[in-house]
């Protein structure tokens, strides 16, 4: 028999050799795709943006979202300029939770401001630095004219702090009552996580989010202590307090899982399963001789161990997840179980003060109170749709994660753009009165510094006028360089009789002040100090520390990719 065979060459392709791009930045096509990602992100930053439905063209699920961290990982590009900027985003997002629109906006302008502008890269670079420098100092003094302190003494600045990242989120979808009502919900949680007395080190509790979908956002509610899934067909009588707990990390199904890939040896004609299960009915047997009424697993749990325990009077809780065993540990003190062949000491036990039943919509929760002062709480998130009700879970714990971020640095910045206008307002005059001596250090002309700055200066202009999206026209007042919105229906003789206040709300009217429009040229100026008698109630909060280094993130990514020479891609 003769066999007939095909040459093995026949199924192999010859490799290409790796594509090596020359000043990416030169390129028309990565200028094109960088422009195309500023605009896809400026339209989806601040309160009034357009959502954004991305699908993957070979299939997937539909992704709705403004918030930076959906977009950015649901966005994939084959030009590595983009994936370094995306990477160098996500990675601030996933540090910090919040700005991370405005760090890729940020330094997209400025690559695009220095293509403009036609600098050389090394100045621009240098240039960005030194500006970046003038504002993070500027930032940290105490006089700063855009940042204010927050007073933990009253809960209205972290109100209206958390009320500015959630509305920044349309796709939420909230009316203005349903965002109060979150914004109040979200500071509480935040306050009971914070221990009363404080430990060394100090460590902050946990909130457990809980969604309920079709219901409306005005039932969501935040409660002290743990709500979990409770089993069908489970009833109790009232129970005497404290309750005494036990948590089990392992599993109590009898599949012998602690022991993994390990070889067991058994002696012939025992049977295994009675065997088990005898050891896990003297381990019942243990936790009712020492007052346990609370027997929880973070897995499985056998059925006959279950029905053990519940005709005894113990309330049997199995599947918990491992994202519930950190809380539980911190509410009821116990220590995870994590074998069932020894005897279960006294000092892993915990206590729960009682527990009640508690239903929301179709959702019947067993509800533990704690049995003395803990920091863990549970916050149950309503609303209309699942697209809605995964956004507002998501900004909910960016909301949580900036509240956090005031115990370390207790400040606030200017939001709805004041912040960007007011720096560049300052970076301009300070670039202007002290040009000569920026210059010697850097090493460039005084022409080059002066262009420099001011693509620098308009980027920042670029952010504020991002967050209007109706057609609208941004404008600054020469006083206090903070940003004014014109309405596209309302011409600028019109607004002189308006008493309107600024984006952030903390000048209240823009009547007698020469103003400007952010897209023309105007005399720099040192803005003005607000000189108030009682502390300044702004409307519109940014994160001081997210932002600080979102600004940092952005230059230093803007200037990597500025020093780009060459990219050298496998195309195979």
């Amino acid at each position: 028999m003769k066999l007939n065979s095909l040459p093995l060459m026949s199924r192999l392709v010859k490799k290409s050799p790796s594509v090596c791009t020359d000043l990416p930045l030169s390129s028309s096509d990565v200028c094109n795709k960088l422009h195309l990602m500023k605009e896809f992100l400026r339209s989806s930053y601040g309160p009034t943006a357009r959502l954004k439905q991305v699908h993957n063209n070979i299939g997937g699920s539909v992704v709705t979202s403004s918030t930076s961290c959906v977009l950015l990982q649901a966005i994939a590009s084959s030009q590595p300029i983009i994936s370094l900027i995306r990477s160098s985003i996500l990675n601030h997002v996933s540090r910090f939770s919040d700005c991370g629109l405005f760090a890729a906006v940020f330094c997209l302008c400025l690559l695009e401001q220095a293509g403009q502008c036609g600098l050389r890269k090394n100045v621009m670079i240098k240039v960005n630095k030194h500006l970046l420098a003038l504002c993070t100092g500027y930032l940290q003094q105490e006089d700063c004219g855009c940042k204010v302190k927050l007073d933990f003494c009253s809960s209205h600045s972290l109100i209206t702090l958390a009320r500015s990242v959630i509305s920044s989120k349309p796709t939420c979808v909230l009316t203005e009552p349903e965002s109060d009502h979150i914004s109040r919900l979200a500071v509480q949680a935040f306050l009971l996580t914070v221990p009363c007395n404080i430990p060394d080190p100090v460590r902050l509790g946990r909130t457990v989010t809980i969604t309920i979908e079709g219901h409306s956002v005005l039932k969501s509610a935040v409660f002290p202590g743990l709500l979990l899934s409770m089993p069908e067909n489970l009833c109790f009588e009232s129970l005497c307090s404290p309750l005494h707990v036990v948590l089990f990390s392992i599993s109590l199904a009898g599949d012998l899982s602690e022991i993994g890939d390990g070889r067991i040896e058994m002696h012939q004609g025992v049977d295994a399963d009675s065997q088990i299960l005898d050891r896990l009915l003297e381990l019942g047997k243990q936790v009712l001789k020492d007052g346990v009424k609370l027997f929880l697993c973070q897995r499985v749990i056998h059925p006959v161990l279950q029905h053990y325990l519940r005709c005894n009077g113990v309330i049997v809780i199995e599947r918990l997840g491992v994202s519930l065993m950190e809380p539980l540990i911190q509410l009821t003190g116990a220590q995870p179980v994590a074998t069932l062949h020894a005897t279960i000491p006294s000092t892993v036990f915990g206590k729960v003060h009682n527990v009640c039943i508690r239903q929301f919509g179709s959702k019947t929760m067993l509800h533990l109170h704690p049995a003395g002062e803990t920091a863990v709480c549970s916050m149950i998130l309503c609303h209309r749709n699942e697209t809605m009700l995964n956004e507002l879970k998501l900004v909910c714990r960016t909301t949580e994660h900036v509240l956090r971020l005031t115990l370390r640095e207790p400040f606030a910045l200017f939001g709805g753009g004041c912040t960007e206008t007011h720096l560049a307002a300052y970076v301009r005059h300070k670039s202007k009165n002290e040009v000569s001596e920026s210059t010697s250090v850097l090493g460039c002309s005084q022409t080059e510094y002066v262009l420099a700055a001011e693509a620098f200066c308009r980027s920042l202009e670029l952010v504020a006028s991002s967050l209007e999206h109706d057609g609208g026209t941004s404008l600054i007042d020469l006083t206090h360089a903070h940003h004014w919105t014109l309405p596209s229906d309302v011409t600028e003789e019109h607004l002189e009789g308006v008493m309107a206040p600024c984006a952030c709300g903390v000048v209240e009217s823009c009547q007698n002040k020469t103003r400007s429009y952010l897209d023309t040229k105007y005399a720099e100026f040192s803005p003005a100090p607000l000189l108030t008698a009682s502390p300044l109630q702004a409307t519109v909060l940014d994160s001081f520390t997210a932002k600080v280094n979102a600004l940092g993130v952005a230059v230093e990514t803007a200037n990597l990719v500025l020093d780009v020479r060459y990219v050298i891609q496998d195309v195979n």
